[in-house]
């Protein structure tokens, strides 16, 4: 089973792909606070506690229609600190390496929680995918990428075997101006950053 994965876990953060659906259903069912960053972060993260949830919609609360509807804004600062992330992928290996879908939210989600100090080195993510997306071979992984300790599939639960640590908050120099502006949130930082620097 997957408690040797949530034990002890109050707080997740999980992507709000379909795939991920479930986990967000049975975290809820559990009593633990669920966010939920919106797709591609357009209006940052959710927050779904299942005290504030009618225990007969939290299926539905589970899906991104139903997070819109029980679930909080907060800011990234407001956030509580957060004990397991679950992020979905193409593919992944036995290092912990992943393929997301190519838009690297799961790496900017990280990376904004990170340096608000919601997430470590130490924060555990998994990630759930089919057994057919676990794969050998190794991938090519720049600085930014997440790393993923745990694989889940219907099947067992792998604990990976990492040769390199998690990403360290945001690598703005790798991060292209089109995708800063796209990001509303990772604007607003990038300009105070910056005004931060000229004063």
């Amino acid at each position: 089973s997957e408690t040797i994965v949530w034990k002890n876990v109050q707080v997740i953060k999980v992507s709000p792909d379909s795939p991920q659906k479930p986990v967000r259903f049975m975290a809820l069912k559990q009593g633990m606070k669920v966010i939920v960053p919106t797709p591609r972060l357009k209006d940052g993260f959710l927050l779904l506690d299942p005290k504030t949830v009618p225990v007969n919609r939290y299926e539905f609360a589970s899906t991104i229609k139903g997070a819109f509807v029980y679930g909080k804004k907060v800011k990234v600062k407001d956030l509580p600190e957060i004990d397991l992330v679950v992020v979905g992928s193409v593919a992944v290996n036995l290092f912990g390496e992943r393929i997301g879908k190519g838009g690297g939210y799961s790496e900017i989600e990280w990376a904004l929680v990170y340096e608000e100090g919601k997430v470590g080195e130490g924060t555990p993510v998994a990630t759930t995918v089919h057994d057919i997306q676990v794969l050998e071979e190794r991938f090519e992984t720049k600085a930014y990428d997440l790393i993923v300790d745990w694989i889940i599939t219907p099947t067992r639960i792998i604990k990976t075997k990492p040769l390199k640590e998690k990403p360290k908050g945001i690598y703005w120099q790798m991060l292209s101006s089109q995708k800063i502006q796209e990001i509303s949130i990772l604007f607003e930082k990038w300009k105070n950053r910056f005004h931060d620097q000229m004063v």
